[in-house]
């Protein structure tokens, strides 16, 4: 066990230096398994190593939060210019079209809601996320929540327990709790607990020194698009998360919350995929919003 008597904060990064030994456009998968692979190159575009998902999977905890009450008509009409859909089992079986021929990246747990404390999460079974045909599972980690701290990283590691069997990838998905500051050092810590307990993928916050969160994780790090921001804003956002080592974006609200959501996925694609500025995007949503 570690000696918390001396506990260091990290000091040697690397940062600037490319990640060592990768023979695989996804960062951390190049010893993985073939079906694993295929997976993830299905998430990530080869060209580029990056995603954009689309994040709608709000409502297991919010309900019909503005923007996802008529899913069939804000979402359905935006699949087309997502890398990747995320969501739950429900909505993908009811709403999302069999034939968008999409990697569903499906969340795998479920529990307690904003009526309450949040974070106290179980697994969904396997089973489901077979039978979907879904190209990953997402698990929430509540890192730093005394109350579910152990019983969400246990959640993680069954989930990769059970999903390695058929190659299909996690991604952890970090929790913020009312107390917890948004810093490097507690994402840091959160997106490394993901990766140590075998995620392939995390989902974490942006924050100041971000660069030494993405350079910490050894596999792929997109960021969530958090509360609903201007939409030049938000395209800054993406761009300062690329340029600091993510490999994504996971927005929900950011998307679906715009003005004009069709233009502003296409707006976060340009950053995402063909390195466009915040300016030059920005003027794309513009563009495509008349």
């Amino acid at each position: 066990m570690a000696d918390l008597d001396d506990l260091r904060e990290g000091s040697d990064f690397g940062l600037g230096v490319a990640s060592q030994n990768q023979s695989f456009h996804v960062k951390g998968a190049s010893n993985l398994p073939w079906g694993m692979k295929d997976r993830l190159s299905r998430i990530f575009n080869p060209k580029t190593g990056r995603a954009v998902m689309l994040a709608f999977d709000h409502g297991f905890i919010m309900g019909p939060t503005s923007g996802l009450e008529r899913i069939d008509l804000t979402i359905v009409p935006l699949i087309e210019y997502a890398d990747c859909l995320m969501c739950t089992r429900g909505i993908l079986q009811s709403t999302i079209p069999a034939n968008t021929n999409k990697p569903i990246c499906l969340r795998s747990d479920a529990g307690s809601s904003i009526l309450t404390e949040l974070n106290d999460n179980v697994l969904i079974d396997i089973e489901d996320v077979i039978r979907m045909n879904v190209t990953a599972m997402a698990v929430m980690l509540a890192i730093g929540d005394t109350a579910n701290e152990a019983k969400t990283v246990a959640n993680l590691y069954k989930a990769v327990d059970k999903a390695s069997r058929y190659n299909i990838p996690v991604m952890g998905v970090t929790a913020v709790g009312k107390q917890m500051a948004r810093d490097a050092r507690y994402f840091g810590l959160a997106s490394r607990i993901c990766a140590e307990n075998g995620a392939n993928i995390v989902k974490t916050y942006y924050c100041d020194g971000f660069e030494k969160v993405t350079a910490a994780c050894p596999v792929p790090v997109v960021i969530a698009g958090g509360k609903k921001l201007e939409e030049k804003e938000a395209l800054e956002l993406c761009y300062r998360a690329v340029s600091e080592g993510a490999a994504g974006v996971d927005m929900g609200r950011n998307v679906f919350q715009s003005t004009s959501p069709a233009a502003m996925i296409q707006a976060v694609r340009g950053v995402i995929h063909e390195g466009l500025t915040p300016d030059q995007a920005y003027e794309m949503f513009n563009d495509l919003s008349k």
